[in-house]
């Protein structure tokens, strides 16, 4: 195989193992058993275990965004295209690959002076407020930048807690909850 497709053969893998399992829960050893590489493979590839979750991170932030960019974009203009943010969630939910926010679930199980991995989750979640807010500007009329801002970082959280909430109660109303909150800020 050539050496890219091997190192995404490997974020793959390991990204499968992270998001199920949990980073803690996931060894070196797990992944290469996994991915059918020698050691010698996986780290000529990364040179740890946390450059292979920055890598997963990076992974599954790719795949989210062009999905639910995807899936908003087929949406009416205007105040559907932000309330279909709950639409793609909704989805993802009922998906039998659903194991809650792979930033979160992440960010939970590694020490806060891990600075590397905090700051890739972090400047994830900021791009996702910058996307609501370029939905929310291109979508709804009338309101400044700030006002924008605003109403993003009020949906982002609505969306967060959604997410975090629907895994923990294994249940559906928390985004249909968060749904009907956002269309009445809105």
């Amino acid at each position: 195989m050539k050496h890219a497709l091997v190192k995404d053969h490997i974020i793959q893998t390991a990204s499968h193992l992270f998001y199920q399992n949990g980073y803690n829960l996931t060894g070196i050893n797990e992944i290469i058993k996994e991915a059918g590489i020698a050691k010698a493979t996986l780290y000529n590839h990364f040179k740890s275990k946390e450059d292979i979750c920055i890598a997963y991170l990076q992974h599954k932030n790719s795949m989210f965004i062009s999905e639910i960019k995807a899936f908003v974009e087929e949406r009416k203009h205007g105040e559907n295209r932000i309330l279909a943010l709950f639409d793609y969630l909704d989805q993802f939910f009922n998906s039998k690959e659903f194991n809650g926010c792979w930033c979160i679930n992440t960010i939970s199980e590694i020490p806060k002076d891990n600075t590397k991995i905090r700051e890739e989750i972090l400047n994830q979640k900021q791009n996702l407020i910058v996307y609501i807010t370029e939905l929310i500007k291109n979508n709804l009329e009338g309101l400044s930048k700030d006002n924008s801002k605003s109403i993003a970082k009020q949906v982002y959280l609505l969306y967060e807690s959604a997410v975090s909430e629907s895994y923990l109660q294994n249940d559906i109303w928390p985004i249909h909850s968060a749904k009907t909150i956002c269309k009445q800020l809105l």
